[in-house]
C-alpha cells in the first residue's frame, strides 16, 4: 500500500518537505514522481503533519507544481540472492552494468538487520594480506572492523587493491568481496575495476559505486547498501566477506552537508552532533555470530585532511573500530610502498588472533622487538639532526642502519609482491640480526637463541 502527495512547501538541493501528510513512519521508502521520472527517497524527518524527504538524485529541474510524492509501508530495500556477486550497482542498489535487474525473492532493508551483541563471537582468525607490514604488525582478524588512515594523494587505494587480490584465511577458505566507493572519480572507478579483472576475483566482487558527480544523498545510501550485501552473503550464505568501503571522508562531507541544509546545529567543524553514532551503525555491521558460518570483516579507508589524525572524521573512526592502519606521507616521499607508518598503528585484536596455534609462535616477540627498536629509531634520527650522525654511540649507528632496512626491506615490497607470514616473519628476524643482543629486549631467551643466535660464553 502507498499513499501519495502533492502539497509540497519547499524544495532545496535534495531535501522536500510534504505538508498535511499524516501516519508516515520515520525511515519509510518514498518514490518521487518529477520531470517525467521517478526517483528514490526515503523519509528523515516528521514533524506532525510535515515530512521531510530525502531525494537520492538531483533536484534542481524540480517544479513544486508538478511533483507527485509516494509513501510505502516499509523501509529501502535491496533484492538479494547470489546472482549479485560479478556485478556492479550505483549508490542505490541499481544495477549499471548492463547486466539486467536482480531477481529475488526476499528483499532486505538497507539500514541492516538488529543484532544481537551476546550472539557476536570473538575474532580470533589470522588474516593475510600478503603485506608485511600489516600481517606482522597489524595483523587483520576475521570479523575485525580496521580503517586505513590515509592522506589526499597517498596510495591508499593501490593498498586496497592489494589485499583484495590477496587475502586469504588460514584455511585457505575463498573470501568474497564487496567494495563501496563513494566519490571517487571515474578514472579511480575504473582503476578498481580492472585491478580486480586481473586479479581475477571480479565473479566474487559486489561494488557499489557513487562518482563524484552522482547526486550527493545516493552517497549516503552507497556504504549501507553494500554492508546489506554483505551481511546476505555472510549470515545468509556462509561466505566469508570482505568489506572495503573508499573514503568515509566523503560520506561524512556529505552527511555534514545535508545536516546543514536540514538546519541542524553544528558540531565539530561543521559535521552534525549524531556524527558518532551514524558512523558506528556502519562500522558495528561488522563481525561474526556464534553458530553462522560466514564473517564480515570491514576495511574504511578514510583521507585524513591536512594529514590530521585528530580530525573528526578520523578521531570518531578510531574510537569506534579496532584500529588502524596509517599511511605516511613521509615514508611515501621516500619511495616506500606500502608506506605503512607502524608506530601510530594498531590493531587491537591481534594479540587474541597472533602466536602458537593462530599464526606461529614468535609472532609476538617479532611484534614487540620491531615496535620497540623502530621507535628507538626514529628516537636516534631526531639527535642524530642535532648533534650529526658523527658523534653517535656505535649502538645508535646501529639503530640507523636498522631504521634504513626496515623501511626498505621490511615495509617496501611490490604491489604484486604477496608474502607469505612465515616469509615476513623470518625477514624480520634477519633485519633483527644487525642489533646488538642486548638491545633486543621484548624477545624470550628461547627465540633469541633460536633466531639470532646463542649468547657468547
Amino acid at each position: 500500500m502507498r499513499k501519495e502527495y502533492t502539497k509540497i512547501k519547499k524544495i532545496e538541493s535534495s531535501i522536500i518537505e510534504i505538508e498535511k501528510v499524516t501516519d508516515i513512519a520515520y525511515n519509510a521508502l518514498v518514490s518521487v514522481h518529477a520531470a517525467g521520472m521517478e526517483f528514490v527517497g526515503s523519509v528523515v524527518m516528521v514533524d506532525d503533519d510535515t515530512v521531510t524527504v530525502e531525494v537520492y538524485a538531483n533536484t534542481d529541474n524540480f517544479s513544486v507544481e508538478d511533483i507527485v510524492v509516494s509513501f510505502y509501508e516499509r523501509p529501502l530495500e535491496l533484492p538479494l540472492n547470489e546472482t549479485i556477486l560479478g556485478r556492479t550497482f550505483n549508490g542505490i542498489g541499481e544495477p549499471i552494468d548492463n547486466g539486467g535487474d536482480i531477481y529475488a525473492d526476499e528483499t532486505y532493508p538497507v539500514e541492516g538487520l538488529a543484532l544481537n551483541p551476546v550472539a557476536r563471537e570473538y575474532p580470533r582468525d589470522f588474516i593475510q594480506t600478503g603485506i608485511s607490514a600489516i600481517d606482522t604488525l597489524t595483523t587483520l582478524i576475521r570479523g575485525q572492523k580496521l580503517p586505513i588512515f590515509s592522506g589526499s594523494g597517498l596510495p591508499h587505494n593501490e593498498i586496497a587493491a592489494q589485499i583484495i587480490r590477496q587475502a586469504k584465511l588460514k584455511t585457505n577458505e575463498d573470501f568474497a568481496f564487496v567494495f563501496a566507493a563513494m566519490g571517487i572519480k571515474k578514472d579511480e572507478a575504473m582503476f578498481f575495476e580492472d585491478a580486480f579483472s586481473k586479479a581475477g576475483v571480479k565473479d566474487k566482487l559486489v561494488m557499489y559505486q557513487n562518482l563524484a558527480d552522482s547526486p550527493i544523498m545516493e552517497r549516503l545510501l552507497a556504504p549501507k547498501c553494500a554492508l546489506t550485501a554483505a551481511e546476505y552473503l555472510a549470515y545468509k550464505k556462509g561466505y566469508h566477506v570482505l568489506v572495503i568501503i573508499t573514503d568515509m571522508t566523503s560520506y561524512c562531507e556529505a552527511l555534514r552537508e545535508v545536516s546543514s541544509i536540514r538546519g541542524e546545529i553544528p558540531s565539530r567543524k561543521g559535521y552534525p552532533g549524531y556524527l558518532y553514532s551514524n558512523l558506528a551503525s556502519l562500522y558495528e555491521r561488522a563481525g561474526m555470530i556464534e553458530g553462522v558460518k560466514g564473517s564480515v570483516t570491514l576495511i574504511p579507508i578514510l583521507t585524513m585532511p591536512n594529514d590530521d589524525i585528530t580530525h573528526p572524521v578520523a578521531d570518531l573512526t578510531g574510537y569506534i573500530t579496532e584500529g588502524q592502519i596509517v599511511i605516511d606521507r613521509g615514508l611515501s616521499s621516500k619511495g616506500v610502498y606500502p608506506p605503512i607508518n607502524v608506530l601510530p598503528s594498531l590493531s587491537r585484536l591481534m594479540k587474541d588472533g597472533i602466536g602458537e596455534g593462530y599464526t606461529r609462535a614468535d609472532h609476538e616477540d617479532v611484534m614487540n622487538q620491531l615496535y620497540e627498536s623502530y621507535s628507538k629509531v626514529i628516537d636516534v634520527r631526531n639527535i642524530a639532526q642535532i648533534v650529526g650522525e658523527d658523534d653517535l654511540s656505535a649502538v645508535d649507528k646501529k639503530y640507523l642502519e636498522f631504521g634504513d632496512v626496515f623501511e626498505s626491506k621490511f615495509l617496501s615490497q611490490a604491489q604484486s609482491e604477496n608474502r607469505e607470514l612465515e616469509e615476513s616473519l623470518d625477514l624480520a628476524w634477519d633485519i633483527l640480526k644487525i642489533l646488538p643482543r642486548n638491545e633486543l629486549h621484548r624477545v624470550s631467551e628461547k627465540n633469541l637463541d633460536k633466531f639470532i643466535g646463542k649468547a657468547d660464553e
